[in-house]
């Protein structure tokens, strides 16, 4: 198949898991032999577009991508999508802003591109005449990161069933991989060899469930169980965790790193991760990337969770926000070690045979090409 020219869009003011997506979307196509630009909101170059090119993103732009209706910056966005249109085979985005400049400009031009969405976020599109319009004539294809997200738009009837697919995203897996080395960083904790360290990556929000991890190792103290934690990640309710964790008396054993630089590192020191928000998260990249660590991992059985793990065979499953259920599952992992190999070595095949980088860019060129395909006939 020939080299495709594909331009995402992805208006975020900050980095996020639909960034992230975009972002390694990007790269893998880059990678795979594509020709493929990544678009951010002019003014988040640092947050976003820096990120990006981390993960080996080759070329940024920028448009302004005001948020609301802002006419004079979106007739000026409106005019140069238009222009960037010959120049390009798919037309690629990610949140409603740009899905509707986007869609206008294919309107407006003699030169119009396959128009595909991907939906983050589980809440329902809404039916009205707007998003009809928008979705039934002016957008090829959505791709919905979980199969939550994609049963909501086939229950809205905004789209027919075959116009609607699922692909949760990818995972860098030379980068995230089980030779990193975690011993410098278990080292600097203190944490001695054979000693367990859980470990959990997430901005500190409350539906980020770090207050369920506190009440889990509070229960676990009252039985003399003592694992030290490692909370990776920053955010404004890290104050009400830290208090949390003073009033449990459980200083001792957790440590907090902030934003880290090199997050495969991070992670090789963790010999169990914990991911367990309160409810849905997206993508969830932070569980292929402990999967791609082959790293056992414990999960809330939340978003994407139910869909690509079984309990039990490549992570252990918990109900969110229920600590006793979290205590038991850490317990039962601590003392298994039979488990805890058995379980990463699982995670790490699923992420090789579904979920790596790779497959990411196979399976979106496939739909592009198809929708190439569909075009010429």
């Amino acid at each position: 198949m020939r080299s495709l020219r594909v331009l995402h869009v992805m208006s975020c003011r900050g980095w996020s898991s639909d960034a992230y997506w975009a972002a390694r979307a990007v790269s893998e196509l880059e990678g795979a032999g594509h020709e493929a630009i990544l678009c951010v909101r002019a003014g988040a170059e640092g947050r976003v577009g820096r990120p990006a090119w981390e993960l080996g993103v080759k070329r940024i732009d920028t448009l302004r991508l005001r948020s609301g209706v802002t006419p004079g910056a979106d007739l000026l966005d409106l005019a140069r999508l238009r222009r960037w249109l010959p120049e390009v085979d798919i037309v690629h985005v990610h949140r409603g802003k740009e899905h509707w400049l986007a869609a206008l400009a294919n309107r407006l031009s003699r030169s119009p591109r396959p128009l595909v969405r991907t939906r983050h976020i589980v809440q329902v599109a809404r039916a009205h005449p707007g998003n009809r319009w928008l979705y039934q004539r002016g957008t090829s294809l959505v791709i919905a990161v979980t199969r939550a997200i994609q049963q909501q738009y086939v229950a809205s009837g905004l789209l027919p069933p075959d116009r609607v697919v699922t692909l949760a995203g990818g995972v860098d897996t030379m980068r995230f991989s089980p030779g990193a080395d975690g011993r410098p960083l278990r080292a600097a904790l203190g944490a001695n060899e054979g000693e367990p360290l859980l470990g959990m990556v997430s901005g500190f929000r409350v539906m980020k469930g770090h207050a369920v991890v506190v009440e889990a190792l509070a229960r676990l103290a009252r039985d003399r169980i003592h694992p030290r934690a490692l909370l990776v990640g920053r955010g404004r309710h890290e104050a009400a965790v830290r208090e949390a964790i003073q009033r449990a008396g459980l200083e001792a054993q957790f440590r907090f790193t902030g934003f880290v630089p090199d997050l495969p590192r991070a992670m090789a020191a963790m010999d169990i991760g914990l991911y367990v928000p309160m409810e849905s998260d997206g993508m969830g990249r932070v569980i292929f990337e402990f999967l791609a660590m082959g790293i056992p991992l414990i999960a809330s059985r939340v978003g994407i969770v139910p869909e690509v793990l079984t309990d039990s065979r490549e992570a252990l499953l918990v109900p969110a926000g229920d600590p006793a259920a979290l205590a038991a599952a850490i317990r039962r992992l601590l003392q298994d070690a039979q488990l805890r190999r058995a379980l990463g070595e699982a995670g790490r095949h699923l992420v090789e045979a579904h979920y790596s980088g790779a497959r990411l860019a196979e399976r979106l060129t496939s739909l592009y090409a198809g929708l190439l395909q569909a075009r010429s006939l």
